[in-house]
């Protein structure tokens, strides 16, 4: 893999060469060298970008779009410097790192901490603990991770192979969406009216929207290639608002990894790929040069009843032949499924299995202590404009999770649990079941209104928990995937219409079912994630469509600390931004 990373990692020449000799002492003792600390500086600042015609000046990370990529191995300790140089709060998300005992390090503004301030610098200081594959960072305030994102890479530990075969390169394939106007404008004005807000004006792949859109043809990923060899290809998500089927024509992938944990490998033509989820596949080249160039696209997924952005974006797979041009070859195309493909989504789905081995094995909780039914959906809230509002029969848009719209504090919730300051921050009732039960998949009922709080769910440390998370039909069915901070999960079960807890769980698979940080809520139907509390702190969990987090589709969890000293949250660094 090429290791160079893109970020402004610096050290003073003294120091760089101390590093070096202490890690060339320790590659002669290998038994010592399987962690190091990494330094990064993620300078925030505002650049000029021109995509599809229009240049418009837009946050980045040393001024890098998409952003730095990271690079590190399982084991391995990251300290992170992150100055902000522009007007906006910012916050960093490390997406899908356990976060073991350094949630001060996690990233959601008001939830972990309060955010980076203009002029002011943090250092997210944490370690990778049993985790290897492909993960991201993003921003995690309002919609800034628009152009605030890229790849986090973990290399297993030294000497250690993949479960598969060796690629012979490893390239990140980032997707991401393009607006022409300010998301933050955007955003805003959508929260002020209630409406839906605009979509963007196109997809994106490493940055590039590719040749199918207008006034874009030099602004096409392309993908070089040899003959017989094999590519690791680490798939990222980053899109703001939709889930996106890929296809490489005439080539098939196969899948090995999901959210950073190996899978039993499958072939298929196509992947789908949700907002927060990752997913590495392995791409076997033809044996000789094709004589020919191949596209590869991504188009949405569709469920919901809003406007989307309906474009596909693309990137070119071209072989390298030392003596022939490519610019006459002929360009094949792939077919994707249709935008309404449930079928295909669904049976994407139920081909993700964990290896299970006993090597990686899946430690699905067997027993339950506390279960819970949450239902996601849409809902709407009251105008508050003297001149009317856009959402549904004149009310705002809203979200919740069963029937409680987040409303995001003014304090971190784990600052004030730390320091004993929560009462005037959060409320730690959130239901465990909802209020009021209805047919969720069938008629929705007249009203349509959410309550709207700031509440969460305390668990005692090390609590083993069963969470089926319902969607419903109000404002239309629709999928939803959600997000889990500080923990992965085990996906047991899902299925369509209102989930049966007499029969549903005699289907639940307990033995390899696929482990992940993100999954989706299908269009109608329900899914069913095991996992256990065994991280104390403050953990976010939401919708990562965009809007929908906006609309309050978002809730949190407090886990409490053991009676263990590894077993407790560790103390605030001194350097914590102040709200």
């Amino acid at each position: 893999m090429e290791m160079a990373s893109a970020s402004a990692s610096k050290f003073p020449c003294p120091k760089a060469i101390g590093i070096f000799l202490v890690f060339m002492t320790l590659s002669f003792f290998p038994q010592y060298a399987q962690a190091i600390t990494r330094h990064y500086e993620f300078n925030i600042t505002m650049q000029n970008v021109t995509r599809l015609c229009h240049t418009k000046s837009i946050v980045t990370v040393n001024g890098q779009f998409p952003g730095p990529r990271i690079v590190a191995r399982e084991g391995d300790r990251l300290l992170i410097k992150v100055t902000n140089h522009v007007p906006n709060n910012i916050s960093i998300h490390w997406h899908g790192i356990r976060q073991l005992q350094s949630g001060w390090a996690d990233g959601p503004a008001y939830i972990t901490q309060c955010p980076i301030q203009t002029g002011q610098t943090y250092v997210y200081n944490y370690t990778i603990v049993g985790q290897r594959g492909t993960l991201f960072w993003h921003a995690h305030i309002s919609w800034l991770r628009s152009t605030l994102y890229g790849p986090l890479i973990i290399l297993p530990k030294l000497n250690v192979p993949y479960p598969f075969t060796k690629p012979y390169k490893e390239v990140p394939i980032i997707f991401g969406e393009w607006f022409n106007t300010d998301t933050e404008a955007i955003i805003s004005q959508a929260l002020q009216t209630g409406g839906g807000p605009n979509v963007s004006d196109a997809y994106t792949i490493n940055g590039l929207p590719g040749l199918l859109y207008n006034c874009s043809s030099k602004d096409t990923f392309k993908l070089k290639v040899k003959p017989g060899k094999t590519y690791l290809l680490r798939m990222i998500n980053a899109a703001l608002n939709d889930e996106l089927f890929f296809s490489i024509a005439n080539h098939s992938l196969k899948v090995v990894e999901a959210d950073a944990v190996y899978v039993k490998p499958f072939e298929t033509d196509t992947i789908l790929i949700a907002p927060g989820q990752t997913t590495n596949v392995l791409l076997e080249t033809k044996p000789s040069f094709p004589s020919a160039t191949f596209l590869m696209i991504a188009r949405p997924y569709v469920t919901g009843l809003g406007t989307f952005d309906n474009s596909t974006v693309a990137g070119i797979l071209e072989y390298d032949h030392p003596h022939l041009s490519i610019k006459n070859l002929p360009l094949f195309k792939p077919t994707l499924p249709a935008l309404n493909d449930t079928s295909f989504a669904t049976n994407f789905s139920n081909k993700l299995r964990s290896l299970a081995s006993s090597q990686f094995p899946a430690n699905v909780p067997q027993n339950v202590d506390k279960s819970f039914f949450f239902t996601v959906g849409l809902g709407t809230n009251p105008c508050d404009q003297s001149h009317g509002c856009q959402g549904p029969n004149g009310t705002k848009f809203a979200a919740s999770i069963n029937n409680i719209s987040f409303i995001q504090p003014t304090k971190s919730l784990l600052q004030s649990h730390y320091f004993g300051q929560s009462n005037s921050v959060f409320s730690p009732n959130f239901p465990m079941n909802p209020l009021h039960w209805f047919n969720y998949t069938g008629n929705p009922p007249n009203n349509t209104m959410v309550g709207n709080a700031t509440k969460v769910m305390v668990l005692a440390y090390n609590t083993s928990v069963e969470l089926v998370m319902q969607d419903t039909s109000i404002l239309g069915a629709e999928s939803h995937p959600l997000h889990l901070h500080g923990f992965n999960f085990f996906v047991i079960g899902q299925g369509f219409g209102n989930y049966d807890p007499k029969n549903d769980p005699k289907k639940f698979n307990l033995v390899d079912p696929i482990e992940r940080n993100t999954v989706g809520v299908p269009s109608g139907g329900w899914v069913a994630i095991r996992f256990l509390a065994d991280n104390p702190g403050v953990w976010f969990m939401h919708c990562h469509l965009e809007v929908h987090t906006s609309w309050g589709l978002k809730m949190a969890w407090l886990v409490l600390d053991g009676k263990l000293p590894n077993q407790k949250l560790i103390p605030p660094p001194a350097d914590l931004p102040k709200c």
